[in-house]
């Protein structure tokens, strides 16, 4: 059996890599410039380039493009109506349950899972790394929501209800969160590419579709870590549990002070609020 010549080999490693970056830049387009038509001819550049170069890799490329498309289908802008909670859970849901019947009953493979019963208790690193994140989102996230102005990116809120309603839909998209970009393209990115490669293209999609969302202004600079180190925790935990309890917990934080910044007279617990 003939082998492949060695430089075309190389053209092929680095041709892959470009797929798949293209793939995740079309998110920046599609969420963060919310420029849909450029974002869609991007997506389809990416599939076509991993068509021609690697077909393993242009079946996990589908998958992502279908969770980018159905999400952007909708606007990701903050809507607390009936009907904005109503159309977020259809639309994030059929994001992340497309790609997963897909893998799993058309192509019949397990690359996406969502490792719940992992068995292993917590370790030092983990609770010492949770504990950062309380006191860390408790100390910074304060000054970027109220500092920046980017709690106007979300609907007033006054009432119970309302702030029920925020607390649902603040921890809901949380979760899903780690379900679309860490359980399912991180991984399907991770089964072609090292740690580091997967990583950094999730977190553009990821960053991208927070953007959209209202982390605008000077948020890249708060939400590129997190999302790298949500794939590196992921990586190194394999617990999904752990993971969204991180998540929330800094969700819990932003709910608290998008409260407070409506009705500064409740959760008034913010030592760094600068206004």
């Amino acid at each position: 059996m003939a082998t492949e010549p060695s430089n075309l080999t190389a053209r092929r490693d680095l041709v892959r890599p470009l797929a798949a970056a293209l793939v995740s830049v079309s998110a920046v387009f599609l969420f963060g410039l919310q420029d849909r038509p450029v974002g869609y001819a991007v997506l389809a550049a990416g599939l076509v380039v991993a068509a021609a170069v690697d077909r393993a890799l242009l079946r996990h490329l589908l998958l992502i493009a279908a969770g980018l498309v159905i999400i952007s289908s909708m606007s990701l802008e903050a809507d607390l109506s009936d009907a904005g909670m109503l159309r977020f859970t259809v639309t994030l849901t059929a994001a992340v349950a497309v790609p997963y019947a897909i893998s799993r009953w058309v192509y019949r493979e397990d690359v996406i899972k969502f490792p719940v019963g992992t068995g292993n208790r917590w370790s030092r690193f983990e609770f010492g790394y949770l504990a950062l994140v309380v006191v860390g989102g408790y100390l910074i996230l304060p000054v970027y929501f109220l500092g920046s102005g980017a709690y106007l990116n979300w609907p007033e809120i006054t009432g119970p209800d309302e702030i029920a309603r925020l607390f649902v839909g603040v921890n809901a998209v949380g979760l899903w969160d780690e379900l679309f970009f860490v359980c399912t393209v991180f991984a399907l990115l991770r089964r072609h590419f090292p740690f580091w490669q997967a990583n950094l293209l999730q977190a553009v999609v990821f960053v991208s579709f927070l953007w959209e969302l209202g982390y605008r202004g000077w948020g890249p600079l708060l939400t590129v870590p997190f999302a790298l180190l949500q794939g590196y925790i992921f990586q190194r935990t394999r617990s999904l549990p752990y993971v969204v309890t991180v998540h929330l917990t800094f969700d819990v934080i932003i709910f608290g002070i998008l409260v407070h910044a409506y009705n500064p007279a409740l959760a008034d617990v913010f030592v760094t609020d600068p206004r």
